[in-house]
């Protein structure tokens, strides 16, 4: 008699095991050399407009950030340059394109905000990761400062001492 209990201690109504929060959010893509050149102040969090085969290569981690930005047109706040290539692509569009710029969501009150931040000589704005929450796919948006030489030279100094640490 299995009482209701399955073979891997779950019950076999049906029903799936139960999800971790670690597995709700999930860094799919992150954007690594963004804290090297810029000093982040502020992120949001934004939905992405994806078609189902990007959502799926998301899933499988391929992609990229590196060279991504964000703007802000027309009231609307859009990814440009993110690469999220074709899951399977012998099946996709021969006009697909990898690069191509997909919109966020975000309320009128955040595109406002950014749209501010955007128009400041000094800041600009950054995806920092797409991450999985709640089974949806997420960017977070970095409000970003460049960084100085200075500074610059700080950080790599501050690394070398923590590697340092380490070997010790």
């Amino acid at each position: 008699m299995n009482n209701g209990v399955g073979k891997f201690n779950f019950p076999v109504t049906g029903h799936c095991p139960p999800i971790t929060d670690t597995l709700l959010n999930m860094k799919l893509v992150i954007n690594k050399k963004l804290h090297l050149t810029y000093v982040i102040s502020q992120t949001y969090e934004a939905g992405v407009e994806l078609f189902g085969f990007e959502v799926k290569s998301l899933r499988g981690k391929q992609g990229g950030l590196d060279g991504a930005k964000v703007i802000i047109r027309g009231g609307e706040a859009f990814l440009v340059g993110a690469y999220i290539p074709p899951y399977q692509p012998a099946n996709t569009e021969k006009s697909y394109d990898p690069y191509r710029t997909r919109k966020l969501l975000l309320n009128k009150s955040e595109v406002a905000e950014l749209y501010n931040h955007e128009q400041s000589k000094t800041l600009t704005l950054h995806p920092v990761s797409l991450y999985n929450k709640h089974n949806l796919i997420k960017c977070e948006i970095a409000v970003c400062k460049k960084k100085d030489s200075k500074d610059k030279r700080e950080d790599i100094k501050k690394s070398i001492a923590r590697r340092e640490l380490r070997s010790i």
